[in-house]
């Protein structure tokens, strides 16, 4: 079996980028939800031999040097508490992030650019209050018209969101894959089972 293992690995280098392992905060908690707190098994495991982290679960495949073998973490928790930052940055992912990945107008999902409530060309400023999610056709509908103008209305009035609440918006939106060890150290918004 062993050796199976690593003849498997050697013919497939990439085989291993499948087993990443959760980061959690000093408190248990992930670092973020969206993108999920996932280090690569290589990370992981330089961090637990520099003693930056604990390694809390594995999974069953292995990997060895000459002098040792080491299971692949899966979930590892971090020794030092970072503190989370409370200022929240004004990108693309975290504006989708905040109007939860739909346009806010008639809140279709799927191919989103963003879009300025007062245009540009009527002195708008791009920030948090005055950028919007928007799918193309509103997007185009709108162009540099007011809301009035273009007869369009808003879901829910723009601001800019804090860290905590960005972070809670991401717990939304859990990931294709979970592997079993992280289920335990992640709260999703999904309906409890009686």
């Amino acid at each position: 079996m062993d050796g199976d293992f690593r003849t498997e690995f050697v013919r497939q280098p990439a085989a291993l980028k499948q087993h990443p392992a959760l980061v959690l905060n000093a408190d248990y908690r992930p670092l973020s939800y969206y993108p999920l707190s996932l280090w690569p098994w290589q990370d992981a495991v330089k961090a637990a031999f520099l003693d930056r982290v604990d390694i809390i679960a594995e999974y069953d495949e292995v990997v060895r040097s000459p002098s040792m073998q080491i299971r692949i973490p899966s979930v590892v928790v971090l020794k030092d508490y970072v503190k989370p930052q409370k200022r929240v940055a004004f990108t693309r992912f975290n504006l989708f992030l905040r109007d939860e990945f739909c346009c806010q107008y008639c809140g279709a999902k799927g191919d989103l650019t963003f879009d300025h409530v007062v245009p540009r060309a009527a002195g708008g400023v791009t920030s948090w209050e005055n950028v919007v999610a928007a799918c193309a056709r509103c997007n185009l509908k709108k162009g540099s018209k007011s809301l009035r103008q273009s007869g369009l209305s808003l879901r829910k009035p723009p601001r800019q969101p804090g860290s905590e609440q960005l972070r809670n918006m991401g717990r939304r939106f859990p990931p294709g894959h979970l592997h079993e060890t992280w289920l335990d150290f992640l709260y999703w918004d999904s309906e409890l089972e009686a």
